[in-house]
């Protein structure tokens, strides 16, 4: 167990004092690095994908929903799986309150994933979810951000995933618990197994509509989404930080007293 210094409140406020410092050169830093974002070059969008939603088929400039700006989570959810990756349904779970003030800033907040629709949307009825999420089953999309490898790809250690060229793929040696790796509890969580559960990957993307021209704007993988994910956000600063020893979270109706 890592030892704490104990002190008194002036030593506690003077300690502060200092950390505050360093927290608001971080916040300063992240709002340059806000604007550095917003500066990208944009790059236009001349491929048809095609969805499936709510409303039917549509196009990646349908998904705007009339509004100027598109946030695309791309949640890992793969047509083999039977249930959503239980870390993206973390982060899915601070979606809804947040899609209403989004969409009244002239921004639409979505999810995207490769399983068929009517899987997403039962899913989405399990979790209690309301956020819109569309289905790129038979689309180039997932494959053309980043986010979906074939089983080849893998075999050929030719996947480029968070701007980055990765091995042949190989199980990852996380720490056993129960018999299993990390990684693969969660692909058991979601009915499948590593190789096929590390085809899909986690992301966002997002995207401008100017003048029924759609253009890309930014991406962001891996650990870019960790300010997204808003669980991590608390235990930052909570007493014993993230604390983590394997997988400990489920979806949220899975903890034994949900």
């Amino acid at each position: 167990m890592t030892q704490h210094t104990i002190g008194t409140r002036e030593e506690w406020f003077a300690a502060r004092l200092e950390l505050l410092e360093a927290e608001k050169a971080l916040t300063r830093r992240g709002d340059e690095l806000a604007r550095q974002r917003q500066a990208l070059p944009r790059v236009r969008i001349d491929k048809d994908y095609r969805f499936e939603t709510e409303a039917g088929p549509a196009s990646l400039a349908d998904l705007f929903d009339g509004r100027s700006q598109l946030l695309v989570y791309h949640f890992m959810f793969g047509p083999d799986y039977s249930a959503g990756c239980p870390s993206c349904s973390s982060t899915a779970d601070g979606f809804d309150p947040i899609v209403v003030h989004l969409a009244h800033h002239d921004v639409t907040l979505m999810a995207a994933s490769r399983a068929p629709l009517a899987r997403l949307l039962a899913y989405r009825r399990r979790m209690g979810w309301r956020f819109p999420w569309a289905s790129s089953h038979d689309s180039d999309f997932n494959a053309d951000f980043s986010i979906w490898f074939t089983e080849a790809q893998q075999r050929a250690g030719d996947v480029e995933y968070n701007y980055r060229h990765e091995p042949v793929f190989e199980w990852r040696p996380d720490a056993e618990v129960g018999g299993l790796t990390a990684e693969a509890r969660i692909a058991a969580m979601c009915g499948t197994h590593v190789p096929t559960f590390h085809r899909d990957r986690p992301g966002m993307s997002a995207f401008v509509l100017e003048d029924g021209v759609v253009y890309h704007t930014y991406s962001a993988y891996a650990r870019g989404l960790d300010d997204l994910w808003s669980m991590y956000q608390w235990l930052d600063r909570a007493p014993m930080g993230r604390n983590e020893h394997g997988v400990w979270w489920r979806r949220h109706d899975e903890y034994s007293d949900g």
